[in-house]
């Protein structure tokens, strides 16, 4: 008798686990780590990784490789991951994000085993970055959809937040260890993230099961093509309008760049004429005609254009300028840049919780509306700071920025996730993934041109003067004052010493005075050249990312309240006490009723115990 009465015991693994929305929030979050921190960990480990394959990275000729290198992953991403989103739709978001988890560990596997050297080495990892890539998509486009399916809306909020921001602060975690691998080796890089792909993809198929509603139907093929080619040209046009063309600092005259551009705006127009003619679309490009989706994205891809640039440009301020000044070698600043920016990261991850906690309770709009102008007070601070600052400051005004975007970021995702239908949540993830990482990869190339107009006013003739001050001959100093200022960008971005890296290979070095070359490769003269001009560049950038978080706020404002049903809507697997769904109504309504009629002679407590069964 007494084994019977007993409730069977439920293993960790075990899919009928009683706290099931805690075992899908813990591994959602892992996989959004994990594919985060792959889109940064390269930024701070790329001269390791260069040097690994023998491979010059600032070699005119190797320019596409560092690009691709840094560029691949988010843009593939981005491209797919609203196609993911309709395909969790249809087939299910857990299975959708198995598979990511799956391909995620194959391509971290493939990239840490690369056999090649130099350029086919370069290739090698470029295309398993991209396929990596394809996993980090589906990853990216269920697991907001997973949790919104798991959660009640009381408590979706905080799921969310946490969920987003490990999204954000993977990146600035993955800076920190990218640095720390690479001392070991370039391709521990890639190594770190075979063991936790194992163990996410066991656990995710082990732990995870369906409890949202499905949208079946075929696939748009016409759609996915058109948004794949008009976003990849978009983005691939932008990309490489970082590099100088022809007289010119930027390659934005370039007619290749042009027709990438031009040709992605027009093929993403199409896709927009052809959805909205579908029956089945790839994204419900209706969806936008609530105020607070349309109002949400908006705000959300202008705060990640200023995040993802604010990130660029504080590593090239910190490996450029402030730790040479302060005594660090160029070699060791990509490691200290990432520790460096620890009170931005640790901003993100107090205020992202927390948001999502208070968004439950209060509300998403206030929240995020005064994270981004929190946002924007912060990058007009940084204006106001000298370029060799107190670390204090610094270090205060980049925490108040991490918790100004960790308090839109939650607040932001759980008002598009709940002002669509249930069985629309897989597209709506998607779109939000694509926000964020199109976002990405758009700050890349709007801040560095940004950055390098601002700079291409006054750092040629500041390089001339100080080159030709230290006996370097005029005409030496006017071809290096006339290299693109991209070059001096990526080189401090990259932890390279400039001035040795652009005059080395003259063998002007060894002929001037040894206290002019030992001055000109020092830890001084660069940063104190550049820093004039480089303030400027800052001036541009920051301006612009305070104005985007401006009207990312007003946006936010502007988007209203969402509605009472899209935010109460949940799945029928979550009907316990919430029934808030149709069907799990009608269900419910049909048992009791049978349950009456059938066992009208029972006792309350037995029909009581009788009603309670669909609940279970």
């Amino acid at each position: 008798m007494s084994t019977t009465a007993q409730a069977p015991r439920r293993a960790l693994f075990d899919k009928d686990h009683p706290h099931y929305k805690w075992v899908a929030l813990s591994n959602t979050t892992l996989g959004m780590l994990m594919a985060t921190i792959n889109s940064s960990i390269v930024l701070i480990s790329l001269p390791a990784i260069f040097n690994g394959i023998k491979l010059n990275a600032l070699d005119s000729g190797n320019t596409s490789y560092l690009l691709w290198m840094l560029m691949g992953f988010m843009l593939v991403t981005a491209v797919l991951v609203v196609g993911f989103g309709r395909l969790g739709d249809m087939y299910g978001r857990v299975k959708i994000y198995n598979a990511g988890f799956v391909l995620f560990t194959i391509g971290a596997i493939a990239l840490s085993l690369d056999p090649f050297m130099s350029g086919a080495g370069a290739l090698w990892l470029i295309l398993w970055r991209v396929f990596q890539g394809i996993g980090a998509a589906m990853l990216f486009a269920n697991s907001t959809a997973i949790l919104t399916d798991a959660f009640p809306a009381d408590r979706r909020g905080m799921a969310l937040g946490i969920n987003q921001i490990a999204a954000i602060a993977g990146s600035f975690i993955g800076l920190i260890l990218g640095g720390l691998l690479a001392v070991i080796d370039w391709r521990a890089v890639f190594i770190v993230s075979v063991p936790i792909g194992i163990v996410g993809t066991i656990w995710s198929f082990k732990s995870l099961h369906e409890v949202g509603q499905r949208n079946p139907g075929s696939l748009d093929i016409p759609g996915n093509v058109l948004f794949l080619l008009g976003l990849t040209s978009l983005l691939t046009g932008i990309t490489y309008g970082i590099q100088p063309y022809g007289g010119a600092a930027t390659g934005w005259l370039n007619p290749w760049v042009l027709g990438a551009i031009i040709g992605g705006i027009v093929l993403l127009g199409v896709f927009v004429a052809v959805e909205l003619r579908r029956k089945a679309p790839m994204f419900q490009l209706r969806l936008f005609s609530s105020r607070p989706f349309a109002m949400a994205n908006l705000a959300g891809i202008l705060a990640a254009v200023g995040r993802g640039g604010l990130q660029f440009m504080l590593i090239i301020w910190l490996q450029g300028i402030w730790l040479p000044l302060h005594g660090y070698s160029y070699a060791d600043t990509p490691l200290w840049a990432g520790i460096y920016l620890l009170p931005l990261t640790v901003g993100f991850l107090i205020s992202g919780p927390v948001s999502g906690i208070l968004s439950d309770r209060w509300g998403t709009r206030g929240l995020a509306t005064a994270g981004l102008l929190l946002s924007a007070a912060t990058f007009i601070a940084l204006l106001l700071i000298p370029v060799d600052f107190a670390y204090w400051v610094f270090a205060v005004i980049t925490f108040l920025n991490g918790v100004g975007s960790g308090m839109f970021g939650a607040p932001n995702r759980a008002t598009i996730m709940g002002s669509v239908p249930p069985n629309q949540r897989g597209s709506a993830s998607g779109m939000a993934g694509t926000i964020l990482n199109a976002g990405s990869s758009l700050s890349i190339g709007i801040f560095f041109s940004l950055m390098v107009a601002g700079l291409a006013g006054s750092l040629p003739q500041a390089m001339r003067a100080g080159l030709t001050a230290h006996h370097v001959p005029a005409q030496a100093a006017d071809a290096v004052a006339n290299i693109p200022p991209v070059g001096s960008l990526f080189a401090a971005f990259l932890g390279y010493n400039p001035i040795e890296t652009l005059l080395g290979p003259t063998g002007i070095l060894k002929a001037i005075p040894a206290t002019d070359s030992a001055t000109l490769t020092g830890k001084q003269f660069f940063p104190n050249l550049i820093a004039g001009p480089f303030h400027d560049g800052l001036v541009i950038v920051f301006i612009a990312a305070a104005v985007m978080s401006v009207i990312g706020a007003i946006a936010t404002l502007a988007g209203g309240k969402r509605a009472a049903v899209a935010t109460r809507s949940v799945t029928p697997a979550q009907a316990r006490g919430e029934a808030v769904l149709a069907e799990a109504d009608e269900a419910f309504a049909h048992h009791v009723a049978v349950a009456h009629a059938e066992h009208a002679d029972r006792a309350e407590t037995e029909d009581a115990d009788t009603e309670s069964e669909p609940a279970r």
